[in-house]
């Protein structure tokens, strides 16, 4: 996650172990059973489920309410932002046909037997300076029009994608969560991402084309109708087909309108007015496509060299601090967007604006949903779940490899939190780190950041961002996303202990 959620000083409440543990589990089944078989929407499930949590847990409803509250603040700040800025560049390639040239390039060099390989090698590229959820708002355009134009399932080329940054964002410094570890048990930055390449890569190939090529059978995913970012011509037909689509214009292009107030009408919902006369449409050339979608991956990417190259405080590491922050760099891929596809494409000021205002319907579930995900995310780690783990680890008899990696597992799955589960279970195992050689101590880390990965599910908001931008029900997000993570987790793992046989 983009922003840290880290548990209180001192819990919320003063239940024992068995309370909590219980507590725990009766808030998670709260939500599937209220989802899967209540059908409630799963943003209302995962308040409800949070305030059961709470109450079993004796937390004050004041403070189940400040709690849950503080974490719906935080992910939307730190994930919804992103999640609102990828839409619109996902939006401007779309309409502009940016998308569709992209698209059109891969299809064209790439067979569809090596599409998942190709796919999981461009998320682990993108995604090594970007986090999980930029990355997922930045590829998804792409593996859903992919898998529209080639008729491949959505899932056997969307599991490729998700290994790719999700591996990289547990294992590979610059994410928070590597770089946590390091600090905490003073880990060589250079040894961890050499050994963290070492077993990213057979890591993606296991969970992502191996795994995504097997689940794809038995999970059948077609993409959400208002998440395709599909642009509609002349020819095509004129009446809306997803939630929130307007009318076409006098030009054949598609104009979202719930958004905006018509410059023509001064009323909402009318068709959006243009000039007198066509005006002169070209598709966007193949660069701008490109470089709207690497921009923030390069933008992020220099900010990660400049903490490894530069003195903190220099003059340029201030500056690509600054253009490096994730909103800033997507930020600038949606300008870019604007000038190369929209405006010198031909579309006027009017239509670039319904294209950005149109891309925003469709994600306000999305951002809901995660946003409640993190708010009951919030009130795990705030009850005391996560210290729970933690404490029942302590004095464990196990080597310093596998019990960081269960730690890291035990909190992960009970709270959610990769970043939480990193961050405790580093402090942990941080005084045997003394005892161990360099490499050793970036195996360590490494094992941490696996455990970390551990079978998300219905309390981390990943989760919901994985269900809703693929379409999938619960039983299917857990059936292909969590057994992934699991995946990841297991086979990242068997890889450090295999480099600590050798090193």
């Amino acid at each position: 996650m983009v922003t840290l959620l880290a548990a209180p000083a001192e819990p919320l409440t003063n239940a024992g172990d068995a309370q909590l543990v219980a507590a725990a589990l009766l808030g998670i089944a709260a939500v599937v059973v209220l989802i899967a078989w209540g059908k409630v929407h799963p943003f209302l499930a995962l308040i409800l489920g949070a305030a059961v949590l709470g109450v079993v847990a004796a937390v004050p409803v004041d403070k189940i309410v400040t709690s849950f509250s503080g974490g719906v603040g935080s992910t939307v700040g730190g994930v919804g932002l992103l999640i609102a800025l990828g839409a619109m560049i996902g939006g401007l390639l779309a309409e502009s046909g940016g998308a569709d040239g992209i698209v059109e390039r891969v299809v064209g060099r790439v067979s569809d037997t090596s599409l998942p390989w190709a796919m999981a090698g461009v998320a682990a590229l993108i995604g090594l300076p970007l986090f999980f959820e930029v990355g997922v708002v930045l590829l998804v355009p792409i593996v859903l029009l992919v898998s529209l134009r080639v008729n491949v399932p959505l899932i056997k080329i969307g599991i490729p994608a998700l290994a790719g940054l999700s591996v990289l964002h547990g294992l590979v410094p610059p994410h928070p969560g590597p770089l946590v570890a390091i600090d905490a048990l003073g880990a060589n930055l250079g040894q961890t991402l050499a050994l963290g390449l070492l077993v990213a890569i057979p890591t993606v190939i296991i969970a992502g084309p191996v795994f995504g090529n097997f689940i794809a059978r038995y999970v059948p995913a077609t993409a959400p109708a208002a998440l395709l970012p599909t642009r509609r011509d002349a020819a095509d037909d004129r009446s809306p087909t997803r939630p929130g689509d307007g009318r076409l214009d006098a030009d054949g292009d598609l104009v979202t309108e719930d958004d905006l107030v018509n410059p023509g009408t001064g009323r909402p919902g009318g068709a959006i007015d243009e000039p007198a006369g066509r005006r002169s449409r070209r598709s966007p050339a193949l660069w701008a496509a490109v470089v709207t979608v690497l921009l923030p991956v390069v933008l992020m990417l220099l900010r990660a060299i400049g903490e490894l190259t530069l003195g903190e405080g220099s003059a340029g590491r201030k500056a690509l601090d600054i253009v490096g922050t994730p909103i800033i760099a997507l930020l600038a891929g949606v300008i870019f967007a604007m000038i190369f596809l929209g405006y010198r494409s031909g579309f006027s000021r009017t239509q670039v604006s319904g294209f950005l205002g149109g891309s925003l319907p469709p994600i306000a579930g999305i951002l809901l949903i995660v946003a409640a995900g993190g708010g009951f995310k919030q009130v795990l780690v705030d009850a005391g779940v996560g210290n729970l783990v933690a404490d029942a680890a302590e004095g464990a008899n196990l080597s310093p490899l596998l019990l960081g990696w269960l730690v890291a597992v035990g909190i992960r799955v009970a709270t959610g939190s990769a970043t939480v589960a990193t961050i405790t279970a580093a402090g942990i195992v941080a005084p045997l780190a003394a005892t161990l050689a360099g490499p050793e101590v970036a195996l360590l880390a490494l094992a941490i950041g696996c455990g970390s990965l551990f079978f998300s599910h219905v309390n981390d908001a990943g989760f919901w961002l994985v269900k809703e931008y693929f379409g999938l029900t619960v039983g299917q997000t857990i059936k292909s996303w969590s057994v992934m993570e699991t995946i990841i987790s297991v086979v990242g793992f068997l890889g450090v202990l295999l480099l600590d046989v050798f090193i």
